[in-house]
């Protein structure tokens, strides 16, 4: 009987720190799945199809990415300082090649995986015209451009000014963002009258006013991707590249106003 009685006084006991382990057990596991999760560079342009491909990869595979996102310039700078990304989709084709040539890159994992389009863009119904004439007539203050130096769409901006003959009239209205989701908002908060983004930014809200430049007028915006170092061994890193190549991920990058590679 005492025995009993002993092991009947114990059981609340083993049950309440039971419960306390499988508790903290819990807590921790978002942390650690968090942690598992493929870090993913991704161009500003290709913000909101990222996210979109990241939730219908999730919902096929039951693996979460992280997403990143900046110019292509800044997210080369992370990734040569050290920054743990494992794959990296750029707005260009040249910054993942020479990731691949400084070892930074697996080699022979490059793909396009999008073929971007510039547009220029205002908030304000009628403003720009269908051909593009009000970069002519100057009847603005401030047009926004992604800096040239670390944003492909923002060299594509510059290409294109120059194309038309204008870039020295409209050189001192240029406002300049960080990337191309700065440049957009610059235009969205009437900060500027206009400014050119990515027909991504625009495609879907169907608000103000666009010229789609002639992809004439800029060199093509062929976006790459890269599998990192980082990620060389990460079954999902190569899986999540894998899946962008498919009918599925390729109808989502073409609802955003992309073409898409052969």
């Amino acid at each position: 009987m005492t025995l009993m009685r002993s092991l009947s006084m114990l059981l609340p006991l083993v049950s309440k720190r039971v419960l306390a382990l499988l508790l903290l057990a819990a807590l921790m596991l978002p942390a650690q799945a968090r942690a598992a999760e493929p870090s993913i560079a991704v161009a500003a342009n290709f913000t909101a199809p990222a996210k979109q491909l990241a939730v219908a990869f999730q919902r096929q595979t039951g693996d979460a990415l992280a997403l990143s996102f900046g110019s292509s310039g800044q997210l080369v700078a992370q990734i040569t300082q050290g920054a743990p990304y494992e794959v990296f989709l750029s707005a260009d084709a040249a910054r993942p090649q020479k990731l691949e040539m400084m070892g930074l890159g697996v080699p022979g994992t490059c793909f396009t995986y999008a073929i971007g389009k510039l547009v220029l863009w205002s908030a304000e119904p009628g403003l720009i015209d269908p051909e593009g004439k009000v970069l002519s007539n100057g009847k603005f203050t401030h047009i926004a451009i992604a800096n040239p130096t670390s944003a492909p769409y923002g060299a594509a901006a510059q290409e294109t000014l120059k194309a038309l003959g204008v870039y020295d009239a409209v050189a001192p209205k240029i406002v300049t963002g960080e990337n191309i989701t700065q440049t957009y908002q610059f235009v969205a908060s009437f900060n500027a009258e206009l400014g050119f983004v990515a027909l991504s930014q625009v495609i879907q809200t169907k608000k103000g006013s666009e010229w789609l430049v002639p992809q004439t007028m800029y060199t093509p915006i062929k976006q790459d991707a890269v599998l990192l170092k980082a990620g060389e061994n990460d079954s999902v890193a190569k899986a999540f590249l894998a899946y962008l190549k498919t009918p599925a991920a390729l109808a989502v990058i073409r609802g955003y106003g992309y073409a898409t590679a052969p």
